[in-house]
């Protein structure tokens, strides 16, 4: 019990270490300033609690849960992020594949957790990234037009899989950790999105999706799919 309480704890991304420190020095500055050099205190009760939230809003938005998947991973495909399914259908993926691919998307909020977890085990087969636009995350063609990474994944059995990070509207920096061929498993974190964004899983024809439209997802702990 001690063991899994442990597991669950949430901790902070190291990815908004300094973002969340210098944030909390302006807020700090800006309402002492508001205190003690401006007459009359109205502005600093207002600015004061407003500057609070959405510094907490910051402060949730990096954190980082530690999760281990429990259960045999052969052939599992993870929900690489915390978010909503927002697509699953068949398209032509023209990047890396050049051929027929099944597509499940997850979207994330602000108000999600942004880390992101590699979805299979395997190895790692390439890493790009290609510049773009920043619309809306959750509009199909952010897909493609969209500031985006990806990594390309096979698995022990020979499939390959592809996680797409994609830049949304707010979202202003991918990081991405993996490197080409290096071993990867589900339970490391793969990269970080900063700022609502959306992550493409690109599957071979065939698989079996496990989740449906509008769908939930818990980053490293929903199966969204089963290779064949």
């Amino acid at each position: 019990m001690k063991q899994l309480k442990k597991l669950k704890k949430i901790r902070i991304h190291h990815e908004g270490t300094d973002t969340l420190i210098i944030s909390a020095i302006l807020v700090l500055v800006l309402n002492s300033s508001l205190y003690y050099y401006v007459e009359p205190k109205w502005p600093f009760y207002i600015i004061a609690p407003i500057s609070a939230v959405v510094w907490l809003l910051l402060l949730n938005f990096f954190r980082c849960p530690i999760r281990l998947f429990e259960g045999e991973t052969k052939q599992v495909v993870v929900a690489p992020a915390d978010g909503k399914i927002v697509c699953i259908e068949e398209v032509d993926e023209h990047e890396y594949f050049h051929d027929r691919r099944l597509l499940v998307s997850i979207f994330m909020s602000v108000l999600n957790v942004h880390a992101n977890w590699y979805p299979v085990d395997g190895v790692v087969k390439k890493v790009g990234h290609q510049d773009g636009r920043y619309q809306a995350a959750w509009l199909p063609k952010s897909s493609t037009e969209n500031e985006r990474s990806m990594v390309v994944i096979e698995t022990p059995e020979g499939a390959e899989v592809m996680a797409r990070q994609i830049a949304g509207a707010m979202a202003r920096r991918i990081v991405t950790y993996a490197e080409a061929g290096e071993d990867c498993y589900i339970d490391e974190h793969m990269g970080f999105i900063k700022f609502g964004s959306r992550v493409d899983v690109y599957l071979p024809l065939g698989t079996e999706v496990l989740v449906n439209l509008g769908d939930r997802t818990v980053g490293n702990e929903t199966i969204i799919a089963k290779l064949k």
